[in-house]
């Protein structure tokens, strides 16, 4: 087994979304025990039977940004013995703290026995859980269409209001706004959403420089360039087709009908912060 690491995983699911499955070549692959102290501590359920497998390529989101992280497998793509191919089930995924733009994906072998058969070089193919990612995609999805929402109707009304950080976590998905909103908007902000859903407005996917930002009128939005991954030079932007624009690393759906019904449940406000959260159907 090897542990030689690349200047980056590339970001498969950044440039096609639809990807499922994936070939990829194997980079490296460690037992959890020999990964870095700091990289151990970003997998809280990590322990002795599980590896840390890097690949060149991912179509594996990795947890953050709001959204969780895809399960899967990583499997050998063909078995010289004619026996079963050796795979691994990917339960987590993480982005490397000690090597920048590395993508960690944790996991146990099918067959503890067949660890020593995976080596760096090897042809690996990739499959994530559909279900899941669709989920995900809904709400991460549904989450733009609320911040959408809330800032078409309450930016001129609500004194220093923005949009902060958003989770979008099937149990606690989530908008946070500096501003107070009042309950009295509870309504309005569900009819703004059934709404941009009915219309089945198109999401986007682009790569915009600072240029495309200011030439848009959205200097606000212009992140870090040390965010980008690595080999990018250019932001990747999600747009709701007659809402936002939102500088955003997340898996999506192709309208925003497909998000499904999208209710919004609360709203909490605590020191100069506003809450609001949802769920989807």
């Amino acid at each position: 087994m090897g542990s030689g690491q690349p200047a980056g995983t590339h970001l498969a699911f950044h440039h096609d979304g639809k990807l499922l499955s994936l070939k990829t070549e194997l980079v490296s692959i460690r037992p959890f025990s020999a990964v870095e102290e700091q990289n151990r501590a970003v997998f809280k359920d990590g322990g002795d039977d599980d590896y840390v497998v890097v690949t060149k390529e991912t179509i594996f989101h990795p947890q953050g940004g709001g959204q969780p992280s895809d399960e899967g497998t990583i499997s050998a793509t063909a078995s010289e013995d004619g026996q079963s191919p050796v795979s691994i089930d990917i339960r987590a995924a993480r982005m490397d703290v000690v090597n920048d733009g590395l993508v960690l994906h944790l996991g146990r072998f099918k067959d503890p026995s067949a660890a020593e058969k995976l080596q760096p070089g090897d042809v690996v193919e990739q499959t994530i859980d559909a279900e899941k990612r669709l989920l995900y995609s809904r709400l991460h999805t549904a989450g733009h269409v609320l911040g959408s929402a809330v800032r078409h109707l309450l930016e001129k009304e609500i004194e220093g209001f923005d949009e902060l950080k958003a989770s979008h976590f099937p149990d606690s998905a989530a908008c946070e706004f500096r501003g107070l909103i009042e309950g009295k908007w509870k309504q309005p902000i569900q009819d703004r959403v059934d709404e941009y859903l009915r219309r089945a407005m198109p999401v986007e996917i682009d790569f915009w420089t600072e240029d495309d930002f200011r030439r848009e009128g959205l200097e606000r939005l212009i992140p870090d360039r040390s965010l980008l991954p690595p080999g990018e030079t250019k932001f990747r932007v999600v747009r709701i087709v007659g809402a936002e624009v939102y500088p955003c690393g997340g898996t999506h759906v192709d309208t925003t009908d497909l998000c499904g019904a999208t209710t919004v449940k609360k709203i909490g406000r605590s020191k100069g912060i506003s809450r609001v959260s949802y769920t989807v159907a």
